[in-house]
């Protein structure tokens, strides 16, 4: 067994939701990607790796564009596991905290961007010559405010939401690859669902032709490794990555909510609920998505 097989499967045994779990193994697989390509560390065990080559990696990502606060959410996950293999003693020394490795600091507070209209044009452009499922995938996630999980997961609804517009409804549901596993209802608002539907139907072209799947891969984990490293070559990283797709849908959705009238404090909350973070949390949409 290699590294990589040995990290995946302590990231399988540490516990949690199954998004937790999947999150954490592309982590720890991108980890032992990164020391055995790009750093041509050729180590085969967990107890090989030193705290440079976990210093390394935490380098690699930052010059990558990602948010201190994303990068403290992967050490989290590369901590637990090296803490299932019996490495507590690394993980006590004072190189390994937050501050030493230049994450301490972070905030919640808007680490991404609204993706701009032109910039996404352009990406989408690029996306139809790539690979259509990807660029599929993107436009939804724009269009109804999609995690990338759930836009990668999204052929198995595209029936339902097509038939739920086209008959006149004012939701759809977003059921597969949510957030711990809660389904969440996003609001069609007059203004933006012919191109919603627009989107909808290339999705279910493009659908048609890849045997039902939006990214032909044999299994989820694939599909959105494809779905992330694709979108890296679309230049969708750091305040553009395909999360910032969520916040130009989140600043739309606002808009358009105080066009129809209502306050500030109702759009907000409405809004909250179509990102599915519930109906209290105006505050937090406030200053991270529309920051």
């Amino acid at each position: 067994m290699g590294l990589k097989d040995e990290l995946i499967k302590l990231a399988r045994t540490v516990g949690g939701s199954f998004k937790t779990r999947s999150d954490r193994e592309t982590i720890v697989a991108r980890v032992a990607d990164h020391l055995r390509n790009d750093l041509n560390i050729q180590i085969k065990q967990v107890d090989q790796i030193k705290i440079q080559h976990i210093e390394k990696y935490v380098e690699y990502r930052l010059n990558e564009g990602i948010s201190k606060r994303s990068m403290q959410n992967e050490m989290a996950a590369i901590r637990a596991v090296l803490r299932e293999d019996g490495r507590d003693q690394i993980l006590k020394q004072d190189r390994l905290t937050n501050r030493a490795l230049g994450l301490s600091g972070a905030s919640r507070e808007g680490a991404k961007s609204a993706i701009p209209a032109d910039l996404f044009q352009k990406v989408i452009s690029e996306a139809l010559r790539l690979d259509k499922g990807v660029a599929a995938a993107l436009l939804l996630c724009k269009q109804l405010g999609l995690r990338s999980e759930e836009g990668v997961q999204s052929y198995k609804s595209l029936q339902t939401w097509y038939k739920n517009i086209v008959d006149g409804n004012e939701r759809i549901k977003v059921v597969f690859g949510t957030k711990t596993g809660r389904e969440r209802d996003v609001s069609i608002l007059p203004e933006s669902r012919n191109e919603i539907l627009t989107a909808i139907k290339f999705a279910v072209k493009v659908a048609e032709l890849q045997g039902g799947y939006l990214i032909q891969k044999s299994n989820l984990k694939e599909a959105m490794y494809r779905f992330h490293n694709q979108s890296r070559r679309l230049g969708l990283v750091g305040k553009h990555s395909p999360h910032s797709l969520r916040y130009a849908f989140a600043r739309r959705q606002f808009s358009q909510y105080k066009a129809m009238g209502f306050t500030d404090k109702e759009s907000l909350s409405l809004v909250s609920q179509d990102l599915g973070h519930g109906d209290n949390r105006g505050r937090y949409i406030k200053y991270v998505y529309l920051k």
